[in-house]
Order: C-alpha cells, then structure tokens, then sequence
C-alpha cells in the first residue's frame, strides 16, 4: 500500500475511536457528525482489508490488527503534529495549563506540598489535578494524552514509554510510639512475625509486590487489617498496636503528626525505584517537558539522566 493512498484525516479518527471506543464520542471530540466518521471508518476498513473495530456492548473493540496498528499509527501523528508546531513555547509564567498526574495518595503526601508552592512561585496561572495510578487504563490514558505524567513505583509501564529515575528508598517498620517493639535492640524477625500488621495492597503499582517478597524470605505476618491505600495508616498505627510495612519517605510524614516511629526491617528488601513516566508520543511536547523537567529538578536525588 502507498501513502498517497491513505488519507491522513482516516488516521486520526482511527487514533481518537481508539481512545473513545464510541462513534458518537469520536464525532463530539472532533467536530464531525456521526454518518462522516462511520463512512470513514468504512473506507479505512477497505483499504486496510480487516474490520478494525467490532460492535459490542461495550463500544466499539478493536481487533487485533487494529492494536497492532496503534502504537506506529500514534507515534507517527504525534511526530507530524510535533513537527508542525516545533516552534510552540511554553512560558510558565503565563500559562493556565492544567497538567494532569497520575499518582498514589503516598505520592501526593510526598509531592504535592513541594510542588505547589514552587508552581505558585514560577508558573502562578498552572494548576495540577491527580489521578490514581491504581487504574487498569493508566497506559491508555497517558499513551492519548488524558494524563501528562505518572510518578511512584509502576515496572508496568514499559513498552512506549520514558522514565527518569528520582530516588531510591528503602521500606522501614513504623509503629507508635510507647509501642512494645519501640526499643533501643534492633527489631528481629521473630518480633516482626509476631506482632499484628496493617498491610497496604497497593493494586496497580509496585507497592503491591512487597507481599510477594516477604513471602519469598519466609516471613509471615499476621495480617489483621488490609487497606487499599497509605493515607489511613498514620490514623491506624496512632492509636492500635499494629505495625505497617511502609517505604521511608512516607514513614518520615508520619512520624510528627501521628507521634510514630519508624525502624529498619529484619528483612533484605531490595531498593524500590520512584520514577517520573511520559508517553513517547509527547517525548517532545513543550509543556511535557517543561513540567516532567520541573518535577525533576525538585525531587530528584541526582541530576542525572536515569
């Protein structure tokens, strides 16, 4: 198949009925009606000899040629539209972007006080929304656009994607303080199997590893409360004698205001790595990079490329 035989305008409503999944919202976004993207549809699909997206109950589902398709197809419009507008700027200072992250509770607890006084600062008029990184549609919705940036601990995100490595920590044990294990001995295996944990699951990011890797060293913990995030562990801890299995930054946010304390785990838990994520399709974009720089410079531990 040649180019000339392609129209170009065919491949963006192909790229927009993948994100969509609906006829109807692929017309409101673009413009169009909804009889002009069906008979565009239909003369992609005979160009191309396949259905590419089939009716169900749940919209419009691609076939496997058409995810085949996708990722080339995005990166090769986001290219083109990156080339046309190559000499866009972005001026923080009076810019009203809404910039879109995908991120934990922990993560906000940890970010989010830094990052919205800088911005106040140096880009007044930018404002910041978070989404949880929890989702199974995190990928999608960075790869179209819906969200700019994730951070936190997320090896799922791979193929299409760049990362920067901000820091590395380590998981501690926090408790209470006046707590039976707040001691001056280090805290053993035995004490840890021992006492009662609260366990975060952590679904959707690499938190929800750690269960796995106790496991693996042979140490089980009596488990009598399992919470799908960190933001009540602070509330927890203060007033039970349960223990939680916790990454160090966040230990260190609890430690004044819930009166807790935090010591190293009997246990040889690898480093856990806290990235910044982008999609290539917006490798090059000024705003992108403007604000994954940002995030960069004020949290990373080394200035360098990870």
């Amino acid at each position: 198949m040649n180019l000339k035989d392609i129209d170009l305008n065919l491949l963006v409503i192909f790229q927009q009925l993948l994100q969509e999944r609906r006829v109807s919202a692929v017309a409101t976004s673009l413009g169009l009606t909804q009889p002009t993207v069906s008979n565009a549809l239909n003369r992609l699909r005979q160009q191309l000899g396949d259905e590419l997206f089939l009716r169900t109950s749940k919209g419009m589902e691609p076939t496997a040629y058409a995810m085949q398709l996708a990722e080339p197809i995005s990166y090769a419009l986001s290219a083109i539209h990156e080339t046309l507008n190559q000499r866009t700027r972005f001026d923080p200072d009076k810019s009203q972007r809404k910039f879109i992250v995908g991120m934990s509770d922990i993560a906000e607890i940890d970010f989010l006080p830094k990052l919205m006084k800088v911005l106040a600062e140096i880009a007044p008029g930018v404002s910041i929304a978070t989404i949880r990184t929890t989702g199974a549609d995190l990928a999608e919705d960075m790869e179209s656009g819906r969200i700019d940036i994730a951070i936190g601990w997320l090896p799922h995100l791979k193929s299409g994607f760049f990362q920067r490595r901000l820091f590395t920590q380590e998981h501690v044990c926090l408790f209470r303080r006046g707590h039976w294990l707040d001691k001056s001995a280090p805290l053993t295996k035995e004490e840890f199997e021992s006492a009662e944990h609260v366990v975060v699951s952590g679904i959707g990011t690499g938190h929800a590893t750690i269960d796995a890797s106790i496991e693996k060293l042979g140490v089980k913990r009596k488990a009598v409360l399992t919470v799908p995030h960190f933001v009540a562990v602070g509330h927890i801890l203060a007033s039970t004698d349960m223990i939680a299995t916790v990454p160090e930054r966040f230990a260190r946010h609890c430690v004044n205001p819930f009166n807790l304390r935090y010591v190293n785990l009997p246990l040889n838990l690898s480093e856990i790595g806290i990235n910044v994520f982008w999609h290539s399709r917006f490798h090059k974009e000024v705003g992108n990079q403007w604000f994954r720089t940002l995030i960069f410079n004020q949290f990373s531990d080394s200035q360098d490329e990870a």
